[in-house]
């Protein structure tokens, strides 16, 4: 028990006049559950949950919260239900064990659509109770700190999920010491060589860094003294390891060239106080253009404020200086965690209210996305880190990423703004949609009533948000258009026989058919057939009802008879065929005998109804006879004149040699066959390929044919084609 204890004397300390009992029972009830379990490092599982709990009472959060912590494996581990959790500790525990439990197993790079409902739930769970993501960041940060436990492609994969996932959603609603924690750890396990290389650099310079970071306080604090300003307290601390890595990676620059490894901390009691400190800065050190920025007077989306200048400091080296109050500095470190509206005799605040709506702003969009391949992009295109903050006419700041365009801006203020989007005013000059923006800029969007989204803006937009947007308007503006264009296309068949939808949905075809193509509704059926998805010819094959179906075969049928008895009227008008055959069953009509198996007398055949060239005969074998519809086959016999000569086709492998082809000429002569037509060509294994075709009487005398070449003894295969 000792380390509950530990716990709640942490508790204890800031949840004043809290009966903190249910944190007891609570751990009680996850030890007795989750006895015999393990943690992955091999622990028992409860030291996990201690360690959870501890990061969130390290966050001063409210006793639900810590509970909920303590709590947070027993639905995933299905050691206990959420019935159970509602009787023994409330409906908010309950939720938010049951919140965090849902969204365990979320993997990136596999199951994309299993994937993409994991998210989903995450984000449901998040905007119902943002407590559920403080529980779920303290697991992810207790799971990374001991992620040397598992094999390494899981390392990969959970460094992966964390660095897209987590550390950017900690960042969303202002937790950035946990956001800095497990970038670094991310950042240790998905480039491993890098991380190393860039600890040993760091560590080698360690002593020279604490040594600078020494005398630039000193030098703040005599600049400050004389100023008549006295600071709570400045702190030089390493900027960390992925944001130096960032760094060389995007200025392309070794680490000796990195001047701004250190990140300088001013904490003064006013507001007054701040500017008066940058003023002092400034005085003495010169600025870098552009890397000046007031969170004060206009504070990020998740409530963040400070001052930030980068400046040219002792020995020439970047500087960056962030200047805050007390209460910034606990808010820049803490985020929502700092004052929030669940924390006990709290009334929420302005602030808080706007990152609220913020976070449930996003959760709204990204609910929207069905499609899970643009659902993940979009997830990564709105958790992204803001470098340019632009600002309405009336001041307000919109957040958005490198390369943002008014198109961007339009929809970060309203989805009806960005639609009708037709022009952009930039500090006052009409510019271009595809404008990038820059930090500072008023921009003016400006509208029409007609104007309407276009394919082309998903080129130039950056915003998750805004493409989302865009497609949204294009599925739903295509849709209408396959609607109205199916509904045209199965009017106008249905026309053909005096049928109608509302005839069809009477006989109950209508409803068959929509369950035949699993479609909902008739609207999606209009639609698939206006976009293609159904064809013409299948549409006709499915609307038509059954009677008008077997009606339409015979009718065809009955048409391609007419025409081949016809065909054969005019044949026999013209005169007789050199080797005209016969074929009992097929009286009065035109018969030609098929050149893709060759049947001759003797083989057993079929006939087949082409389309306005009378019946073709084809050997049962034959794989293009196959192939078509039986519907249109007729039982057949050979009859005729048996002196009649007819086509055969063989294939004749043999090994090469000199006068091969004459010996195989000269045995088809003594057979009494005349060759019509001879192809031959050589293997790379030497062997002789020879398609020949002959004049022949019938079956039999292919078959001797065949005999006699296989007595050659080069010859290793002769067959029909």
């Amino acid at each position: 028990m000792s380390n509950i204890q530990h716990l709640l004397s942490l508790a204890s300390a800031y949840l004043h006049g809290v009966d903190l009992a249910p944190l007891t029972r609570a751990y009680e009830f996850a030890n007795e559950r989750h006895a015999g379990q393990s943690y992955v490092t091999g622990e028992p599982y409860i030291e996990h949950l201690l360690a959870v709990a501890a990061t969130l009472v390290s966050m001063k959060l409210d006793l639900d919260t810590i509970v909920a912590g303590l709590l947070h494996g027993v639905i995933k581990e299905q050691v206990a239900t959420q019935d159970e959790l509602k009787k023994q500790f409330g409906e908010t525990v309950a939720n938010i064990v049951n919140g965090a439990s849902r969204i365990t197993n979320v993997r990136y790079g596999s199951h994309l659509v299993h994937e993409a409902e994991n998210l989903r739930k995450l984000l449901l769970a998040m905007g119902a109770d943002i407590r559920v993501l403080l529980v779920k960041l303290a697991d992810r940060l207790h799971d990374m700190l001991t992620l040397d436990a598992v094999d390494e492609e899981e390392q990969r994969i959970r460094a992966r999920e964390t660095m897209d996932l987590y550390a950017p959603l900690a960042s969303r609603i202002g937790i950035e010491w946990i956001k800095r924690e497990l970038e670094d750890l991310s950042f240790k396990y998905l480039l491993p060589v890098e991380y190393a290389n860039l600890a040993a650099q760091l560590e080698s310079a360690t002593h020279e860094r604490q040594a600078y970071v020494d005398e630039v306080i000193a030098t703040l604090a005599a600049k400050l003294r004389a100023n008549k300003i006295e600071p709570v307290r400045m702190i030089g601390r390493p900027k960390h390891m992925y944001s130096i890595y960032k760094k060389l990676v995007a200025q392309k620059i070794p680490l000796e060239r990195v001047y701004d490894k250190v990140a300088f901390r001013i904490i003064v009691r006013t507001v007054k106080e701040c500017y008066q400190v940058l003023g002092t800065i400034h005085a003495d050190w010169t600025p870098v253009p552009g890397r000046i920025k007031d969170w004060i007077s206009a504070p990020k989306s998740n409530n963040y404020q400070s001052l930030h200048t980068t400046v040219a400091g002792p020995l020439g080296h970047f500087i960056e200086i962030q200047i805050r109050t007390e209460e910034m500095d606990r808010v820049a470190q803490e985020g929502v965690a700092a004052h929030w509206a669940y924390k006990e005799g709290q009334k929420i605040t302005g602030s808080d209210a706007r990152l609220f709506k913020n976070l449930q702003r996003l959760v709204q969009t990204l609910q929207e996305v069905e499609d899970p391949n643009e659902f993940m992009e979009s997830v990564r295109g709105e958790l992204f880190d803001p470098d340019v903050f632009a600002l309405t006419p009336t001041g307000e700041v919109r957040e958005l990423p490198r390369g943002s365009t008014p198109i961007d801006f339009a929809y970060a203020i309203h989805t009806a703004i960005g639609d009708t989007c037709a022009g952009a005013k930039v500090n006052g000059q009409i510019v271009q949609l595809k404008h990038v923006l820059q930090s500072g800029d008023i921009v003016e969007i400006l509208t029409q009533k007609n104007q309407r989204p276009r394919r082309a803006w998903l080129q130039i937009v950056k915003t998750g948000r805004a493409r989302t947007r865009i497609r949204q308007y294009l599925r739903r503006e295509e849709k209408e258009r396959s609607l109205k264009l199916g509904r045209e296309i199965c009017e106008r068949e249905l026309k053909k026989y005096d049928v109608n939808f509302r005839g069809m949905l009477k006989s109950g075809h209508l409803r068959l058919l929509l369950k035949q193509l699993n479609c909902p509704s008739l609207d999606e059926f209009l639609v698939r057939v206006g976009n293609g998805s159904i064809t013409v010819p299948q549409l006709v094959r499915i609307l038509q009802p059954e009677e008008f179906r077997e009606a339409e075969e015979k009718r065809r049928m009955a048409e391609m008879v007419e025409r081949a008895q016809r065909a054969a009227v005019e044949q026999r008008a013209a005169g007789p065929r050199r080797n005209a055959i016969d074929i009992d069953g097929v009286d009065g009509m035109l018969v030609k005998v098929s050149q893709c198996c060759h049947p001759v007398p003797g083989d057993p055949i079929i006939g087949f109804i082409t389309t306005g060239t009378g019946i073709s005969i084809h050997r049962t074998d034959c794989r293009n006879l196959l192939a078509t519809d039986p519907k249109r086959w007729l039982e057949v016999a050979w009859s005729g004149s048996p002196q009649a000569t007819h086509r055969a086709a063989l294939h004749i492998r043999a090994e090469n040699r000199k006068s091969l082809l004459a010996d195989i000429s000269a045995a088809i002569s003594a057979d009494d066959a005349d060759i019509v037509e001879l192809n031959a060509r050589t293997t790379v294994e030497n062997v002789a390929e020879i398609d020949v075709l002959l004049d022949v009487v019938n079956l039999r005398h292919v078959q001797t044919l065949q005999q006699h070449l296989m007595q050659m003894p080069e010859v290793i295969e002769v067959r029909r084609r």
